[in-house]
């Protein structure tokens, strides 16, 4: 920490008058973030910008927080037992303060999470780190160093261009190129569905067979639907790449899910043409033709774009990467009784009495998709038990699967819930900086 007074060892933290001494060099790697911030800057504005005031003469850091609410969350990072909610406190009030120091609900013990999200469902109320009424300053970060050489302007005019990319509902530049690029979207994948139907295959054929002569007639170029998905390529390619240039952190850029999504779906495609172009029409196309075909099918993953403009496949993403645990759980129920229930139908469905036995359960992987389907859904009834034991056995199958399908549906379920209220907070948050924009 460069600010400060000369020579001293440590730092007091006083929040709602509270005081809390600290060395330097425990500052530096604090866990709540808010306060490791303090380490980092460079003037007295830079400080003013993490904390409520400061005295110079007594190195001391002024936060007007709630001093309890504090006191929980410092013996929580100290490692002194899980993070539960004050006694005698608001739940909201309780989360409002971790959002301040740097924390998330994920930190708060299971039982206060489903007392938070039921709260946070009944009143419709989320805080988030961005919101500048509840976090103050937070969202201003301390200067880098060389960072004071860039222009504001430019830096202004990068921030626009990132929002108007990132943030759909953030201006009405945004909500147009959001618009535009749903469009492509949508246009594409009804390409690729129409594409699979035999009237244009044949169509497509035939246009093919008029340009035999030409060495690049196979290109996706030369047809209709090549040079609607060439022109959807383009403009993928080109939104991906400004966002890029404007992101700010680029390593933090390639590794976003939706960005690699992104490459994903556009990388098959300049394969497929380089393919095309080196082989041409003769045999090697025709070993490469499952792979072009493979890889032109890899355009679905376009759909998932549409979570950049919906909440609604936000939500659902958020709350896979937030219950990932649960999810595997889940999976793991399933798999144990997959492998019972399968290895015990196929013995009394085919293993007891050879002669009458039923040939659809001849072997346990077989007896899987039967076990899976009936412990999911209520069966396709492509397969069934045919014995008395083994109908007994499929009841039970089929209980067991709603019970162990029901166990971890409820912490997911709360987890969905809050993070749908996260991300509609956040567009409301953005709508209502749109309104601002267009009222002026």
């Amino acid at each position: 920490m460069t600010f400060g007074r000369s020579g001293a060892t440590s730092v007091v933290l006083n929040v709602g008058g509270a005081r809390y001494s600290l060395s330097r060099e425990l500052l530096k790697d604090f866990p709540l973030r808010r306060v490791s911030r303090l380490h980092g800057c460079r003037s007295e504005r830079d400080v003013l910008e993490v904390c409520d005031d400061y005295d110079r003469e007594r190195n001391e850091f002024f936060f007007d927080r709630h001093s309890e609410a504090f006191g929980f969350i410092l013996l929580y990072v100290r490692g002194h037992g899980k993070l539960r909610f004050a006694p005698r406190m608001c739940e909201l009030s309780f989360y409002n303060e971790m959002i301040y120091w740097g924390l998330e609900g994920a930190h708060l013990e299971y039982c206060c999470q489903r007392r938070l999200d039921d709260r946070m469902s009944d009143t419709y109320t989320f805080y988030s780190a961005d919101e500048p009424g509840l976090m103050g300053r937070d969202d201003v970060r301390p200067a880098a160093a060389g960072a004071g050489t860039e222009p504001a302007p430019s830096r202004r005019w990068l921030e626009r261009m990132r929002r108007t990319f990132e943030e759909p509902t953030s201006s009405l530049a945004a909500q147009i190129l959001a618009c535009v690029s749903v469009v492509f979207v949508i246009v594409s994948m009804v390409v690729l569905c129409a594409s699979t139907l035999p009237d244009w295959r044949a169509a497509a054929a035939d246009n093919r067979s008029l340009d035999d002569r030409s060495r690049y007639s196979a290109g996706p170029g030369r047809e209709p639907s090549g040079i609607i998905e060439a022109i959807c390529i383009g403009w993928f390619t080109a939104e991906c790449i400004v966002r890029f240039i404007v992101s700010k952190d680029k390593c933090e850029f390639v590794k976003r899910p939706l960005n690699i999504i992104d490459l994903l779906a556009i990388t098959p495609y300049y394969i497929s043409v380089l393919m095309t172009v080196f082989t041409g029409e003769n045999s090697q196309l025709q070993r490469a033709g499952v792979t072009l075909r493979v890889l032109r099918m890899m355009r679905v993953f376009w759909v998932i774009k549409l979570a950049r403009h919906f909440i609604g496949l936000q939500t659902l993403g958020l709350t896979l990467k937030r219950c990932y645990r649960e999810m595997v759980m889940l999976l793991v129920f399933i798999c144990v009784a997959m492998a019972i229930f399968s290895a015990l139908s196929q013995l009394l469905e085919h293993g007891l009495d050879l002669e009458t036995s039923n040939q659809d359960f001849a072997s346990i992987p077989a007896t899987c998709w039967w076990v899976i389907i009936s412990m999911t859904t209520v069966g396709y009834g492509d397969m069934y038990p045919i014995t008395v034991p083994g109908r007994i056995l499929g009841g039970v199958c089929v209980v067991s699967g709603i019970v162990l399908l029901a166990l971890p549906i409820t912490f997911i379920y709360h987890s969905f819930v809050q993070c749908y209220h996260e991300l509609k907070f956040r567009s409301a948050r953005y709508s209502r900086s749109l309104s601002a924009e267009f009222l002026n």
